[in-house]
């Protein structure tokens, strides 16, 4: 009787010691991106047919066109208003400075938090306690205590950045192995080399994605702080426009606030690859 039995093919076989590739293929950043692109097309394709149109009403959707003309009237200091630049320079002086701030803050609060069962007992109440809190609901607060020049701006900024720039750090300093640090402890590192060679490079992508998250919370705090008496900033041009039902200006606010995010995100992306290139291929 034959042999019935179907043998599986040799190039199935992975010889020993042969690195194994995943039957799963992930899709590229190249058509990643150009999906992406189509998207954007795509919505504003259909912003444009829906003001030309009319399907909605210009007060509450203006068209493209209204909204970039108004980006140059900003632009060039047309505008019945300061200048887009001076809105500009204002806003990203008080989110960069929060945020520089909460990063040589917050990072080392919470690498401390990671290493230290006293420094977590001492810091982890009130940052849990705050974090999950609306800015606006702390801003009277911070209004009554500091007044309504500069500072209560940048501090409402710094504490929407500190608290995920610190558990992130937090996070991070479990990422390194009990393997790695005793194999560093049995070449004879001594306790600051392993926190400097092994923990810290371990903690490094985590607070990298923090600190993404945490300029992404500082700008969706611009409105909110820029409503402390301020006079010039992308946020209070938004607020002054909607206080006029300017929604032209209101939504070149938006996009323009939406930009910046968005290339300071990029930006950070980028910064990953060069500072972590191991991160996502262990």
């Amino acid at each position: 009787m034959p042999d019935l039995a179907v043998k599986a093919p040799a190039a199935i076989a992975t010889p020993p010691g042969a690195p194994r590739t995943s039957r799963f293929k992930t899709p590229g950043e190249g058509s990643s991106l150009a999906i992406s692109v189509t998207t954007v097309f795509a919505l504003i394709a259909l912003w444009f047919t829906a003001t030309h149109f009319e399907w909605v009403k210009p007060l509450f959707l203006p068209s493209p066109q209204a909204v970039f003309g108004q980006f140059i009237d900003y632009l060039t200091g047309t505008a019945n208003d300061k200048p887009l630049a001076h809105h500009f320079v204002a806003s990203m002086g008080r989110v960069f400075g929060a945020f520089v701030l909460a990063v040589l803050t917050a990072v080392p609060v919470g690498i401390a938090m990671g290493m230290s069962s006293v420094a977590r007992g001492i810091f982890d109440p009130p940052i849990e306690f705050y974090r999950p809190l609306p800015p606006l609901s702390y801003l009277p607060l911070i209004i009554i205590w500091f007044g309504i020049e500069e500072l209560p701006k940048v501090l409402l900024i710094y504490l929407s950045c500190f608290a995920p720039l610190a558990l992130a750090a937090r996070a991070g300093m479990r990422s390194a192995s009990q393997e790695q640090i005793h194999a560093a402890y049995s070449m004879g590192a001594s306790y600051v080399q392993v926190i400097r060679h092994v923990i810290l490079p371990s903690a490094l992508p985590e607070v990298l994605v923090g600190m993404r998250i945490a300029i992404g919370f500082g700008w969706t705090t611009l409105v909110a702080a820029e409503m402390v008496a301020a006079n010039v900033g992308l946020g209070q041009m938004v607020l002054n426009a909607s206080n006029f039902l300017r929604t032209d200006i209101v939504i070149m606010g938006i996009v323009v606030i939406g930009v910046v995010a968005y290339a300071f995100d990029l930006l950070m992306r980028w910064v990953e690859r060069r500072l972590v290139p191991w991160k996502g291929r262990m």
